[in-house]
C-alpha cells in the first residue's frame, strides 16, 4: 500500500549525493531501477532525471519493516529512503557519476507500487517505437530521453538570455488566427461564434512579428509553437518549436552576425562545442552545383562535378538527349569503390529511381587503369578517358552519373551522396559543420499550379540588383534570404523583408494575385505598411531540430516530450479521434466519411 509523503522532505536528488556528502543524513527520492536481494543485504539502484544512486538495506540499519518493505520492491516502485551516505564498501563503479558512494538506509516509505512495465526503462532501448510512444509516459523516464528534454530547457534558457542581452523583447503573437495561402497546409479550428467561419493554427509568426517592427518594438523574438498540416518526416512533426526573431533598420549582414553570435554561445554553454567565426558562406547556385542540395552536408567530399560540356558530343544518347531538352549531365566520383559489386551498384540504380530518375550510368576505372562501364560500347576511348580526367578518376574509383533536368540531377545525386556516405561511414558525428546558404531563387516554378510560387513566402524581398527581371525572366530574380543549415539540415531561415509599397504589389501580382484578393488575404498588413514601415529583417530556428543535431538523434520525436507519428496521431492519446455529435451541432458542422475512409 502506497504511504504517504507527510513530515518528509527530499534534501538531494540522487546525482546530487556525493563523496563530500559522506557521513551526512540526508532524504532521496525515485524509482526503483532494479533490485538485487543477497540475503542479509538488498541492493536497489534509485533513479531519478538526474541519474542513479546505490541503496543499500541491511536489517539492523533499517529494521524488520523496513527490511521486510524492500523485499517487496519491484522495478519502477516509486520510493523515499532516509539514510546515512557512506563510501563504498564493494568495489567503486566508474560508469555511475555516484559510483564511488552508496546510501546505508535507515528508513524507506514505498509512495507508489507498479505493475511490471510493458518494456525495460532503459537507455537506448530496443523497443519498437510504437510500443514505446503507446507508453509515451514510461519512455520519458528513459535517461537518455530525460537528458534531451533537459538540453531542450537549457537550450531554451540560454536563447532567451542572449536575445534579451541584445535588446529583443518577447512578445507572444496569435495562436488562432487567420489562414492564408503560400505555404503547408493550414490545421483549421471552426467557430462556434462564427458559424462556418474557422480560425488557422499559425505555421510562423511571420506576419504578426512583421507587424511588430510597424509598431516600432524594434526588436522581437519569441520561442512559438507552430503548425503545419505536412507529411512527416525524422526531421519534422505537426507542431513543433521556433525560435523566432525579426529586427529593424538592418540588413542581410546584421541578421547573419547576431545570429552567428547567438549560435557560438548557445553551442559553447550548451554543449561545450566551439564554434569559430564568421561561418562560411555559400550561394545557393554553388550549393546545388557542388552538392546537388540547398542544405549541404559538407562534413565528406564526393561533389557533384558538372560534366555537360565533356559529353556533349559524346554519342551516348542518354547523355545528350539530356543536354538537348536543356538539362545536365553531372556525376560524383565514389573514391576506392570501384569493386563495388554489380548487386550493390544495382541497388544504387534503383534508389537514384526513387528520386526521379530513370537510370543511373556508371563507370568504374579498374587498377590497371583500363575501366568498364554501362555506358562504354556507345562512346569512344577519347571520350570515356576525357570524362575519367573530368572526374578525376584514379584506379578503383566508382563513377556515377544522372542525366536529365536540372532538377532532377542535383536530387538524384544529391541523396545519392548522403547516402553513400552513411553506408561507407564517411560522416564524423562529432564534427559540427554550420554554413550560411544566401542568394535563394525569389521565385520557383510549380508545375502543379502552372504559376510561379514564392520559395520562401511573399514578403521576401529581392536583391535590388535583379529586380529588373521580375517580368522578363521572374526565376532568375534572386532574394535577400538566408538559410543556416548544421551538418546537412536546415536549422533555421530568413530572409529580410519588403517594406516598399510598389515591389510588394508587384510580388504579389507576379504570384497571382490581384489587388481585391491581395488586399482580401493579406490587408491587415499592407494596411499597416501604408503607416511608416521600417526596413526589417528575421529568421527562425527550429528549436526542435537544434536539440536533434546537439544530441545527435536520429529523429526528432526523441527531443518532443510527446510526438506524433507518421500519419501524424498520437499513439498514447489516440489523437486525433471523433467528437460528441453534440459538439458538431453547437460548431454548425456536419462530418462526412467516405466508404473508402471506413475501409
Amino acid at each position: 500500500m502506497a504511504e504517504s509523503m507527510k513530515g518528509l522532505h527530499r534534501t538531494h536528488r540522487c546525482t546530487e549525493v556525493s563523496h563530500d556528502n559522506i557521513g551526512e543524513t540526508v532524504t532521496v527520492m525515485g524509482w526503483v531501477q532494479k533490485r538485487r536481494n543477497l540475503g542479509s543485504l538488498i541492493f536497489i539502484d534509485l533513479r531519478d532525471r538526474s541519474g542513479l544512486l546505490q541503496i543499500v538495506f541491511d536489517e539492523p540499519q533499517v529494521g524488520k519493516e523496513g527490511f521486510a518493505k524492500a523485499e517487496t520492491l519491484r522495478s519502477e516502485f516509486v520510493v523515499a529512503v532516509t539514510g546515512s551516505v557512506e563510501k563504498r564498501s564493494a568495489a567503486v563503479n566508474e560508469n555511475l557519476k555516484t559510483g564511488d558512494i552508496e546510501i546505508i538506509a535507515a528508513d524507506i516509505r514505498i509512495l507508489s507500487e507498479s505493475e511490471t512495465p510493458p518494456f525495460p526503462i532503459e537507455e537506448n532501448s530496443q523497443t519498437k517505437e510504437d510500443m514505446r510512444l503507446r507508453y509515451r509516459y514510461l519512455d520519458l523516464r528513459r535517461p537518455d530521453i530525460q537528458r534531451n528534454l533537459m538540453m531542450k530547457s537549457k537550450v531554451a534558457m540560454l536563447l532567451r538570455s542572449f536575445m534579451a542581452k541584445e535588446g529583443f523583447l518577447e512578445i507572444e503573437t496569435p495562436i488562432l488566427t487567420k489562414s492564408t495561402p503560400e505555404g503547408a497546409r493550414d490545421y483549421l479550428v471552426p467557430s462556434r461564434v462564427h458559424p462556418g467561419n474557422f480560425y488557422a493554427l499559425p505555421q510562423s509568426p511571420q506576419l504578426f512579428k512583421q507587424l511588430l517592427m510597424c509598431s516600432g518594438y524594434d526588436r522581437y523574438f519569441q520561442i512559438a509553437r507552430c503548425f503545419r498540416d505536412e507529411d512527416l518526416r525524422a526531421d519534422r512533426q505537426p507542431e513543433f518549436t521556433q525560435a523566432d526573431m525579426e529586427l529593424s533598420f538592418v540588413d542581410v549582414d546584421d541578421v547573419i552576425d547576431i545570429n552567428e553570435r547567438l549560435l557560438q554561445y548557445v553551442f559553447k554553454e550548451a554543449a561545450g562545442v566551439e564554434v569559430s567565426l564568421p561561418l562560411p558562406r555559400m550561394t545557393w547556385q554553388e550549393a546545388m552545383d557542388r552538392f546537388g542540395s540547398d542544405k549541404p552536408d559538407t562534413r565528406f567530399g564526393m561533389e557533384l562535378v558538372n560534366v555537360s560540356k565533356t559529353v556533349e558530343d559524346c554519342g551516348f544518347g542518354v547523355f545528350t538527349s539530356a543536354l538537348e531538352q536543356g538539362g545536365s549531365v553531372r556525376g560524383i566520383n565514389v573514391k576506392g569503390q570501384g569493386s563495388m559489386p554489380r548487386k550493390k551498384i544495382d541497388k544504387l540504380v534503383e534508389f537514384a529511381k526513387g528520386y526521379g530518375a530513370k537510370g543511373l550510368a556508371y563507370l568504374v576505372v579498374n587498377e590497371d587503369g583500363s575501366y568498364k562501364s554501362s555506358f562504354a560500347k556507345f562512346m569512344t576511348d577519347e571520350a570515356l578517358k576525357a570524362l575519367i580526367e573530368k572526374m578525376q578518376g584514379e584506379p578503383l574509383d566508382l563513377l556515377l552519373f544522372a542525366a536529365d533536368k536540372n532538377k532532377i540531377v542535383w536530387d538524384v545525386l544529391g541523396a545519392l551522396r548522403l547516402e553513400l556516405a552513411r553506408e561507407l561511414e564517411l560522416i564524423d558525428r562529432n564534427q559540427y559543420n554550420f554554413l550560411w546558404i544566401t542568394e535563394f531563387p525569389l521565385l520557383e516554378w510549380s508545375e502543379e499550379e502552372q504559376r510561379f510560387m514564392a520559395m520562401h513566402h511573399p514578403f521576401t524581398m529581392p536583391m535590388e540588383e535583379d529586380w529588373e527581371k521580375i517580368d522578363s525572366d521572374p526565376g532568375a530574380v534572386r532574394a535577400k534570404a538566408y538559410d543556416i543549415v548544421l551538418n546537412g539540415t536546415e536549422l533555421g531561415g530568413g530572409s529580410v523583408r519588403i517594406h516598399q509599397d510598389d515591389i510588394q504589389e508587384k510580388m504579389l501580382e507576379v504570384l497571382g494575385f490581384t489587388k481585391e484578393s491581395a488586399y482580401e488575404q493579406f490587408g491587415f498588413l499592407l494596411n499597416a505598411f501604408k503607416y511608416g514601415v521600417p526596413p526589417h529583417a528575421g529568421l527562425a530556428y527550429g528549436l526542435d531540430r537544434m536539440v536533434m543535431l546537439l544530441m545527435h538523434c536520429e529523429s526528432i520525436r526523441d527531443v518532443i516530450a510527446f510526438p506524433k507519428v507518421k500519419d501524424a496521431s498520437c499513439l498514447m492519446t489516440d489523437a486525433p479521434n471523433v467528437v460528441d455529435e453534440k459538439q458538431l451541432e453547437e460548431l454548425a458542422l456536419s462530418v462526412e466519411v467516405s466508404q473508402e475512409r471506413e475501409q
